[in-house]
């Protein structure tokens, strides 16, 4: 935001007695005090062009209307004159803008409001104010030989001493404003800067303190106050190490002192417990504030809670390993497991049988009642077959009605004739969904994994072919994959 502030205060000493022309003098000052205002606070080039443009349109405007005033009563060469030092104006903002677009500087900007500043006061003090005398006193009824020498006794006298007086007190006025605006706008800044740290350091989850050189608390942030289990105002003044006690264990935490003693700053792992005595861990980054001298006045410490990060990190594999809507293993889960139990089944000795199970009669279940009741569905399958596989097994969901089992540890292919008849009686079981009952069926085909070099994908495809063959010999079986 900008603070608007005049670097050329209008007064009634540039007023010239002709209401139109004066309101449209105040009306470029103001413009000039806008440019001066964007300058100080250090705005874009696109804004400067655009107020720089603004301010040669209203010059351009305000010329034509003062000369056409000026014509009825001027000789040619006065307007000639006049309107000359109009186009020096018109000439210097042109230039000024065209030296912003090709090589912005400050100085520039600051000599080019120098400019503007000093011909405003200088025109309408002297010229603009003696045409406006001549034109006046002609409108009185004198001649305009007699108007102007009137005129030049009058401006002659008293008002050039008024008129030195005042250029002189605005050419000062106009650089300590400009320095003046500039100060201001920096300290807005710095203060905006600090408010919008302030702001992220309150809203932060981290824990951060700040002390004075003997480890008394100064300032903390709201999430430090959370996890103290206390007021800002009973923070403030205690010993950051009483406070934090579990995790500030003298004895314990000695070398982290002397670390940022010596070094000015240490993180790591500290272990502790939280204001409800429950354990955690933090880690903890430690800095040491020196002044001017080098002296330490102050350590700042942040409190990151381990804990929160882990359980951030549990749910986030949770999202990619594991099915949505079920909970079980998805694809990308399955394919680990997978690889896993070929390992441990070969290194062993033993069977792994490789299950793919897909439900008979789940289209129509989605097609009558919708897509919840296919859910519910869906969910008490899985919670069922879960029931049913061993500590060694593996469920997953890899597709619509589509699941993989896999059975390890077999000590014999006869093993898995038992473990696939309670799956398809289980999943034959009658469901009630919204006071319908509703019964499925299961097709299942199994590839047998028994110490070859197959390759966890064909294994797969073999399951999913063996399940086709289930399916067309009259479905709720299953059916083992053979070579051809």
């Amino acid at each position: 935001m900008i603070t608007t502030t005049e670097i050329f205060p209008w007064n009634t000493n540039f007023e010239t007695g002709i209401i139109a022309i004066d309101d449209q003098h105040q009306q470029l000052v103001s413009l000039v005090n806008k440019l001066a205002n964007h300058v100080a606070y250090d705005s874009d080039q696109l804004t400067l062009n655009e107020v720089f443009t603004e301010l040669t349109d209203y010059t351009i405007y305000h010329f034509n209307t003062e000369e056409a005033i000026w014509a009825k009563y001027m000789d040619p060469a006065v307007l000639a004159a006049h309107q000359h030092t109009h186009q020096t104006f018109i000439d210097e903002v042109s230039k000024a803008i065209q030296t912003q677009n090709q090589s912005p500087s400050e100085d520039i900007l600051e000599q080019t409001l120098t400019f503007l500043t000093h011909w405003l006061a200088v025109h309408i003090l002297d010229d603009d104010k003696r045409l406006a005398k001549i034109t006046l006193a002609m409108q009185q009824g004198m001649s305009l030989q007699d108007a102007k020498i009137c005129a030049n006794a009058e401006m002659n006298g008293a008002a050039g001493a008024l008129i030195d007086s005042v250029l002189s007190m605005y050419d000062s006025l106009s650089s300590r404003t400009l320095a003046l605006m500039r100060e201001i706008a920096r300290r807005q800044r710095t203060e905006q800067k600090l408010l919008l740290s302030k702001s992220a350091i309150d809203s932060t989850l981290e824990a951060i303190f700040i002390t004075d050189p003997e480890w008394c608390i100064i300032d903390a942030n709201p999430s430090f106050c959370t996890n103290t289990g206390r007021q800002y105002e009973e923070l403030i003044g205690k010993d950051i190490r009483e406070i934090k006690a579990s995790l500030f264990k003298q004895d314990a935490t000695l070398h982290i002192w002397k670390e940022v003693a010596t070094h000015d700053h240490w993180r790591g792992e500290i272990t502790g417990t939280d204001s409800e005595g429950t354990p955690e861990s933090v880690w903890l980054t430690l800095s040491a504030v020196k002044n001017s001298d080098g002296q330490i006045s102050n350590y700042a410490g942040v409190l990151s809670s381990i804990s929160h990060l882990i359980e951030q990190q549990k749910s986030l594999e949770l999202a990619v390993n594991h099915d949505t809507l079920t909970g079980l293993a998805n694809r990308r889960l399955l394919k680990d497991r997978l690889k896993k139990a070929i390992q441990f089944n070969a290194r062993n000795k033993q069977i792994l049988a490789i299950c793919f199970l897909d439900l008979d009669g789940f289209k129509a279940v989605n097609d009558t009642l919708g897509h919840a009741a296919g859910d519910v569905l869906l969910c008490s399958i899985s919670s069922r077959l879960q029931n049913l596989i061993r500590k060694a097994d593996t469920i997953a969901r890899v597709g619509g009605d589509e699941f993989v089992m896999l059975f390890g540890e077999l000590n014999s292919q006869d093993e898995i004739h038992p473990l696939l008849q309670k799956v398809l009686a289980n999943v034959a079981q009658p469901l009630l969904i919204d006071g319908t009952e509703i019964s499925v069926s299961a097709s299942i085909g199994v590839s047998i994994y028994t110490h070859d070099d197959s390759l966890p994908e064909e294994l797969l495809k073999r399951a999913d072919s063996a399940m086709y063959i289930a399916k067309n010999n009259g479905k709720s079986r299953y059916h083992l994959y053979t070579e051809k």
